[in-house]
């Protein structure tokens, strides 16, 4: 029998335990012959990365584990890493965390390192690595932080043997992308500058290897700081291929003769954002067929493309969203996620059109009976714009609130904030409907996956487009009778914190508010943050410290007196990204102000949780933080946070 209780107060079996206690983010799929091998981030594993294997002949649901507990697969080029690590028959060379020294590992046997240690420690750091198997080395990024200042990358080669790295491309700001052709006799790769990020102008170079391993006649063939090229590969007859947004949006080309040739133009996304290294979203069925994946008008498609006939059918796959695309003889590979249960990884029969869900990222099988439904949504805002958002309303087979009474409203703003929301099923977001929560997923100005005008929407604007999409989209779904005015939360990351801080200070519509590791002060992640994204506010807000007087109008921290709402906070003690510092200068100023403040800190995570215990932790804590705000009664037994001036606020 279905009970009439208040929104938030529903009992749910969607628990935080049940969250971090059965699952592990799946990443970074590669195959070797048959063998099918990916990266697992284990929560309940200190946060810990491992790689892990599935052959033919394996059971399914049965995996090789490859590299031990002891180590940590994971790089921390530009911090955010990606491409930590690639295998070649049977051998996986990778990055180790701890000392970001390059090791080795054969089946049955212990790693071993290939680079020594350097000073100071991890002072040289290894992505996005390919085989070179001719000259038995490997071909990788490398970046360089054994000097005072900036640190160096460049392109280097590693003996497979063991040895320190020899540069081979170097100068420039950035490089990603090292890629090999089939016969050994050439390097592509991608370069940029500053101030440039990689989808706002990056270029695609191409040089010839030489007998002694050297490059020679390097040139530039496609992009510039208005174009954004991403993802070189070589098809298996030698033509290079790459993604380029001259367009307007992410298409595929590949190099004829002396130009780029469009494949198929069309008003998708076959990219997105290069955050982190060793994406992949196409690959070569044979010299005619690429299959491939694109976002078109907020959905994830998987489709074959036809070169030769410039024809593209669309395969037909039970995702809504898909990713690390590999292809291999016979058989495609990717990380697949439903609106309804956990991301897997998928193999795909190429013949028959098969799926086999070879690991699934979680064990939880949730009765859809909670399991809110999402809805891409496009909305009003400022401007005369349209934005978008993924709307979830409150879902519980159990229980259901009175017809008068409106839900509250959790906003989440995403992070990047060049990145996007996705309608694939997010526990955390279950967590919140099964309680009796609206959440609403924004994908505001400036996100990926609607063409590049779109994300340029918020170049010279952070903080004011994003803002303004996450206030209107709020607002919308007030006036569709969808949320409660008197109980609007938002929350996010990153470039979400500092957009939920922005929001909180500089807009009257929230009531409450928490902020993940989020920037308040605007001059100081200028001058403080990591390299790859040191300029990265040049387009967001821009130059530093030219326009120093924008940085500081814009900084939450410098307008606490126009706060006038509750904010919880959470911070890793070791974030390099967003130092603790942003958080603790804004408590401080709540607290001295009277605002209702709550802080928690969580030693030794980074930008971004990765331990069970405090992904756990965090998401009973903001539960536990709304409903001592907006006064509602918790049905489940949590520990309850502790909220500086909790007691003033609410007599």
């Amino acid at each position: 029998m279905v009970q009439t209780i208040p929104h938030g107060s529903w009992k749910s079996p969607i628990t935080s335990d049940l969250i971090v206690s059965s699952s592990i983010r799946l990443g970074a799929a590669r195959l070797d012959g048959p063998d099918i091998y990916w990266s697992e981030l284990r929560p309940t594993e200190g946060g810990n990365q491992r790689i892990v294997r599935y052959g033919p002949e394996d059971p399914l649901g049965s995996v090789t584990e490859i590299t031990p507990a002891s180590v940590n697969v994971r790089t921390r080029v530009h911090e955010y890493g990606g491409g930590a690590y690639v295998i070649h028959q049977g051998t996986v060379y990778f990055s180790n965390f701890a000392d970001q020294r390059l090791y080795c590992q054969r089946a049955g046997e212990d790693p071993f390192a290939i680079t020594p240690a350097v000073t100071p420690a991890a002072g040289l750091r290894y992505a996005d690595m390919v085989v070179d198997a001719a000259r038995e080395r490997l071909i990788c990024v490398v970046e360089d932080h054994r000097q005072s200042g900036e640190a160096i990358n460049a392109i280097a080669t590693v003996p497979l043997s063991g040895g320190l790295p020899k540069v081979i491309v170097s100068g420039n700001d950035f490089y990603s992308s090292p890629r090999l052709s089939p016969d050994g006799t050439a390097l592509a790769w991608i370069t940029w500058n500053h101030p440039q990020m990689p989808w706002d102008g990056t270029e695609l170079w191409l040089a010839e290897i030489t007998e002694d391993g050297s490059l020679s006649h390097p040139r530039h063939l496609v992009g510039n700081t208005k174009e954004s090229v991403c993802q070189p590969k070589w098809s298996p007859a030698g033509t290079l291929h790459f993604i380029s947004d001259a367009t307007g949006w992410w298409n595929l080309y590949r190099w004829e003769g002396e130009r780029g040739e469009p494949l198929f133009p069309m008003e998708a996304e076959f990219a997105g954002p290069q955050w982190s290294f060793g994406q992949s979203s196409y690959g070569f069925v044979d010299n005619r067929h690429i299959l491939c994946t694109y976002q078109y008008q907020g959905e994830t498609k998987l489709a074959e493309l036809n070169t030769l006939a410039r024809s593209m059918d669309e395969i037909a796959v039970p995702y809504s969203g898909i990713g690390s695309l590999q292809v291999g003889r016979g058989y495609a590979v990717f990380l697949g996620a439903s609106t309804d249960r956990p991301s897997a990884l998928v193999r795909l029969n190429l013949e028959t059109a098969q799926i086999t869900e070879v690991r699934r990222s979680s064990s939880l099988e949730i009765d859809p009976g909670y399991l809110s439904k999402p809805t891409v949504i496009s909305f009003p805002t400022t401007g005369g714009f349209n934005a978008y958002g993924i709307y979830y309303p409150p879902q519980n087979k159990d229980f259901e609130a009175s017809v008068t009474e409106r839900p509250p409203l959790l906003v989440k703003t995403h992070g990047g904030p060049t990145a996007s929301a996705s309608s694939a099923l997010n526990p955390s977001i279950q967590y919140w409907t099964s309680r009796g929560f609206a959440v609403l997923d924004v994908n505001y100005g400036g996100s990926s996956g609607y063409g590049r005008a779109y994300r340029n929407r918020l170049q010279k604007r952070w903080g004011i487009v994003d803002v303004d999409d996450a206030v209107n989209g709020a607002l919308y779904l007030v006036e569709q009778g969808k949320a409660d005015r008197d109980r609007l939360a938002i929350d996010g990351g990153s470039a979400g914190g500092y957009t939920t801080l922005a929001t909180l200070t500089f807009r009257d519509v929230f009531k409450a508010g928490a902020s993940y590791y989020g920037v308040s002060d605007m001059s100081s992640l200028a001058a403080e943050t990591h390299k790859f994204e040191s300029r990265y506010l040049d387009s967001l807000v821009g130059p530093y410290p030219a326009e120093k007087s924008v940085y500081e109008a814009r900084s939450p921290i410098n307008a606490v007196d126009q706060l006038s709402c509750p904010i919880i906070f959470f911070q890793g003690s070791e974030d390099r990204i967003v130092p603790p510092n942003q958080a603790e200068t804004m408590v401080n100023a709540l607290k001295q102000k009277g605002i209702p403040v709550a802080y928690l800190l969580f030693e030794g995570e980074q930008h971004g949780f990765r331990k069970a215990e405090n992904i756990k932790r965090a998401l009973d804590a903001e539960l536990s933080f709304y409903a001592q705000i907006f006064s509602f009664e918790l049905a489940d037994n949590i520990e309850p946070v502790d909220i500086a001036g909790i007691d003033s606020w609410t007599k």
